[in-house]
């Protein structure tokens, strides 16, 4: 999809360096992918703690 967006070209930059990718596009599609996964990732963290697992790990790996 294109999308004209008016962004810091110093943001961009700084954000290709530390990212070391090649377009801008690419920044960007990496950003937004770390925005979602971190934003699911939040959505995970409210159950913890509130799921009773009785799970032997040991057993699951076929470790005797």
């Amino acid at each position: 999809m294109r999308t004209t967006i008016d962004l810091p070209e110093q943001l961009i930059e700084e954000a290709i360096k530390l990212s070391h990718q090649k377009t801008k596009t690419a920044v960007i599609i990496a950003a937004l992918e770390d925005f979602i996964r971190k934003k699911r990732i939040e959505g995970l963290k409210k159950y913890k703690g509130t799921i009773s697992l009785d799970i032997d790990i040991d057993t699951l790996r076929n470790r005797s």
